[in-house]
């Protein structure tokens, strides 16, 4: 069996905190660009990140190299994850009228989150323009354009075969490329940036 570069097994990160930290130290800064695209709030994008490893951790002994690399397992939980807590959100939003408590964070890790968040301000743009794609095409082209993972791990993260996944990227791209220049937001990355990821 062939191993991850950390030096660790992604079957064993929910028993081994060793292995579990080589695959947090290895896979962090991916899953908090991947948080704080998503999120304006530093609370928010910290719980986020916390939640993906934990759910790692319960999900470890299924992982199954032969479906794909520990990088696109990780973003598939993390996609599941976040779209568990939008769901939870808006339950909250509805039952109460607005989402109220944060964890706390001491200053510097606020400061550190608000950096993060304003250095991806140019993804959330791009996010915002590739809104109006349809959604299976939009998550292909989010998986291997922005957190670049190639389109068969894009396939495993979404639960769908390579081919699928190949095709939405095309029609997604061309949707892109086609359309308008103008709709673009002016701090948004030119597309040529996208189209050759």
């Amino acid at each position: 069996m062939r191993h991850p570069p950390g030096g660790y097994q992604v079957a064993r990160i929910g028993e081994d905190p060793e292995a579990f930290e080589a695959f947090y130290r290895e896979h962090v800064q991916a899953v908090l660009r991947y948080a704080t695209r998503r999120s304006r709030d530093p609370h928010a994008a910290a719980d986020l990140v916390a939640e993906v490893f934990l759910a790692a951790i319960t999900a470890a002994a299924g992982y199954r190299e032969e479906l794909g690399s520990p990088i696109a397992w990780l973003y598939g939980i993390a996609r599941n994850v976040a779209a568990a807590e939008d769901r939870r959100a808006a339950r909250a939003w509805a039952a109460e009228g607005r989402i109220a408590g944060r964890r706390l964070l001491d200053g510097d890790d606020i400061a550190r989150l608000e950096e993060r968040i304003d250095a991806e301000c140019q993804a959330r743009a791009l996010l915002a323009r590739m809104a109006a794609l349809p959604a299976s095409q939009r998550a292909v082209l989010e998986l291997v354009a922005m957190d670049g993972l190639t389109v068969a791990e894009a396939a495993t993260a979404l639960g769908i075969n390579t081919v699928a996944a190949r095709v939405r990227l095309h029609r997604a791209r061309r949707a892109l490329k086609d359309a308008p220049e103008t709709t673009l937001p002016d701090s948004a990355p030119p597309l040529s940036s996208l189209m050759e990821a």
